[in-house]
């Protein structure tokens, strides 16, 4: 059945319906029930396991994954007190550029999925590009880089046993992590739906921007069977219908967004010029730059921001960068100065005593794209306790933010009036009354600040007609928090000369003798 016959659907019964949304990330998956106001009624969440075999690889069980998103549908649907028969539709938003290869006639994966923080590519990288970062920039707006999914199909490819062979012949797939739930919801080998959406296909590094379809060239460079790709769709639209046999059967599975853009979707950034900020494990900034692709000068992705349809696409620039919450993660798991997240804001100093905190453990993501730097810590003297890194890793977050929008505001010629944000970390009021000292403008938080599941939810719901189209999101999107820069400039400006000095120290600290 197509997208129409849900439309047909009284609206009034429909209002008496949820949206659900998964929302597959990279520490844990939640599913999240909403209803017609774009509110939360019901969730669940799991962690799942960091697998870290050597440094600089991540990788995690795409098993235990989709075990725990049934796992958290079925606490969602508890919580919120509801079953299938009262959801009109199903989104789903991922993780983006991690990356699976699985077997379509056993479901089995061939190994790990691989992280979007992994640098194990990095000489997959240096031998594509020839010492050209920018080969394939024109046609799929990003640089080469360890972060992307391309060149980690290729890694497993070359790297285990028999599993080339076995692509060839057109037994494996591939995809990112929205692909894999989707298939596996759909039916998975009973006749799962092997799709992904425009904003995931932008992150591969093989999705030609202007048609929106994978290049052959490119993936005969990085020597990937076209038989691996899913099936590029818009972000909005009917792809299938829940298994059967699981809690979500016959429910249309309709919404499909990248977490980030699915942010963007949620915070309503549907204007030229908007832009939000997502505080998750990573920091993702996201400018709307409408219907144009626009080229970045300034060390900034061009992507895909979302698609209704058969509607144009809209496209974005983006900052990504590496370490967020994960740093935090990091205080709490490798050096156990605080026993749980939220700790941190209670142990951090006043100022960072000093000192910075440069997490480039995964080398440097945007605007510097520099796999051989790595974290560092600088500016110590003796005076400088535990209380002042948990000052220092809050005030990254802050810094890294405010060198992507100095970015984006060249690239784009828009000087932003206000910056939205979303995510865990915009509960801590120290960060989120720093951001705005350092980025000089009013940050805004929203009601909702699960904004990532909310847009794939609202995309979902447009495709079966439960909401009409953006208009209702801007709706429904309201204020909740609003922080204003109070910092003198002066002070400002030295912080940020301190923070772009700390950055250069962790430059060319990988080497041959170095990498893996």
């Amino acid at each position: 059945m197509d997208a129409s016959h849900y439309k047909d659907v009284e609206r009034n019964t429909m209002a008496e319906k949820y949206v659900l949304s998964i929302d597959q990330g990279t520490t844990s998956s939640r599913a999240i029930v909403f209803n017609h106001a774009g509110r939360i009624v019901g969730s669940g969440q799991k962690e799942h396991e960091q697998i870290l075999p050597k440094a600089g690889w991540v990788e995690h069980n795409a098993i235990e994954i989709w075990e725990n998103i049934r796992g958290v549908v079925g606490m969602a649907l508890a919580d919120a007190q509801v079953n299938k028969d009262n959801l009109a539709a199903v989104g789903v938003t991922n993780q983006r550029e991690t990356t699976l290869v699985w077997d379509k006639n056993t479901g089995e994966p061939v190994y790990n999925a691989i992280v979007w923080q992994d640098t194990r590519t990095a000489k997959i990288i240096e031998e594509l590009g020839g010492g050209d970062q920018d080969k394939y920039k024109d046609r799929v707006g990003l640089p080469l880089a360890t972060y992307f999914c391309g060149p980690k199909v290729k890694w497993i490819l070359d790297n285990v046993e028999g599993a080339r062979e076995r692509a060839e012949a057109g037994d494996l797939i591939m995809g990112t992590m929205d692909t894999w739930v989707i298939w596996n919801l759909t039916g998975g080998v009973d006749g799962g739906v092997h799709v992904t959406d425009v904003t995931n296909a932008s992150r591969t590094m093989l999705m030609d921007l202007k048609s929106l379809a994978w290049d052959p060239d490119i993936a005969a460079d990085m020597g990937i069977p076209m038989s691996m790709l899913p099936e590029i769709k818009s972000s909005s639209e009917v792809y299938g219908t829940g298994r059967p046999a699981g809690l979500l059967g016959d429910v249309p599975i309709a919404g499909d967004l990248g977490d980030q853009q699915a942010a963007t979707f949620g915070q309503a950034a549907f204007e030229v010029g908007m832009a939000k900020n997502t505080y998750g494990t990573g920091c993702f900034m996201i400018m709307n730059t409408g219907e144009e692709i626009v080229p970045s000068k300034n060390g900034l992705l061009t992507t895909v921001c979302y698609q209704i349809g058969d509607n144009k696409p809209i496209y974005a620039l983006e900052g990504s960068i590496a370490l967020a919450g994960s740093l935090v993660q990091w205080l709490r798991d490798q050096l156990g100065i605080i026993s749980a997240a939220p700790d941190v804001e209670e142990l951090a100093a006043d100022d960072n005593g000093g000192i910075y905190f440069v997490p480039a453990f995964s080398g440097l993501f945007a605007p510097y794209w520099r796999s051989d730097a790595r974290g560092a810590i600088v500016g110590m003297t003796r005076f400088v306790d535990k209380r002042h890194f948990a000052r220092a890793a809050l005030e990254a977050t802050a810094y890294q933010t405010r060198e992507v929008l100095d970015a984006m505001e060249a690239d784009s010629g828009v000087k932003l009036a206000e910056l939205k944000v979303d995510g865990g970390m915009t509960m801590n009021e120290t960060l989120m009354q720093f951001q705005a000292d350092q980025v000089g403008v009013p940050v805004i938080r929203p009601v909702v600040a699960e904004t990532t599941a909310l847009g794939a939810a609202y995309a979902a719901g447009i495709a079966v007609g439960y909401w009409n189209g953006e208009q209702d999101v801007i709706d429904n999107w309201a204020e909740a928090k609003r922080w204003e820069p109070n910092m003198d400039d002066g002070e400002r400006d030295r912080l940020y000369r301190q923070w772009k000095k700390a950055v250069t120290r962790t430059f060319d600290w990988v080497d041959d003798d170095t990498a893996e």
